[in-house]
């Protein structure tokens, strides 16, 4: 799925930075990004990804989209690339690591080699809305869980200019919401889950200020390490 231009320009002032790009043997992102995506990390949006840092954000910038812009006239378009940050990652004053495919991807017609020569590029960028054309919102149980004593979640296809910011667990036994512990970049993490189906709440801030999100029965009671489960929701 590709990010979309129609619905990607805003009336929001661009930044000035820097942005250089990372190797990679087949130009796509990292399955070891710090987000804690794992194989959606390294194929979302067609690959166009992101490590940043200043955006980085304790880990709640994790799947924030920008448009970046490179300001080589000869080399660039105006267009540029829109991309969704995966990972963390520090360069020379740069505020955007991209992957290849995504560096390649702001340049003109036969331009990008001349483009990846540069090796680090200025740009303006901006933050626009996420859109997944076709996919609702996802839990993926991460790698690390260990069914059924340890749960990790990372959530996927967050649309629009929404940030998680906290994420909650539903215990049955209790009657309460118990918070999910932040254990890397977009994962949340919890000791001893309930038994049963997981429900969950998370909070997003967005256009709509503080909101939380309620998704019962979001992970089945028989949840497996490395399986993302759909949900019917679509943020905006």
């Amino acid at each position: 799925m590709l990010l979309l231009p129609a619905l990607c320009y805003s009336h929001y002032t661009s930044t000035y930075s820097r942005a250089t790009y990372y190797g990679s043997p087949d130009s796509l992102g990292t399955p070891t990004g710090a987000c804690g995506f794992g194989e959606y990390g390294r194929t979302v949006n067609d690959a166009n990804v992101a490590g940043v840092s200043r955006l980085w954000k304790n880990g709640t910038g994790c799947g924030a989209c920008y448009q970046v812009r490179c300001k080589v006239p000869q080399l660039c378009t105006d267009y540029g690339v829109y991309v969704v940050v995966t990972d963390y990652g520090e360069g020379d004053k740069t505020d955007f690591i991209l992957s290849p495919r995504a560096y390649g991807r702001m340049a003109l017609p036969d331009k990008s080699a001349e483009l990846y020569s540069y090796g680090v590029v200025n740009v303006e960028f901006r933050r626009v809305p996420c859109w997944y054309k076709g996919y609702n919102l996802q839990f993926k149980v991460h790698e690390n869980s260990r069914y059924p004593h340890y749960l990790a979640i990372a959530i996927l296809y967050v649309a629009g200019q929404n940030d998680v910011l906290a994420v909650e667990i539903w215990q049955e036994d209790y009657q309460e919401w118990v918070a999910m512990r932040r254990a890397f970049g977009a994962v949340f993490d919890i000791s001893s889950p309930p038994e049963g189906a997981i429900s969950l709440r998370f909070q997003v801030s967005g256009s709509a200020g503080l909101t939380w999100v309620v998704a019962n029965n979001a992970i089945p009671s028989d949840w497996k390490a490395g399986v993302a489960y759909e949900s019917e929701i679509q943020l905006k």
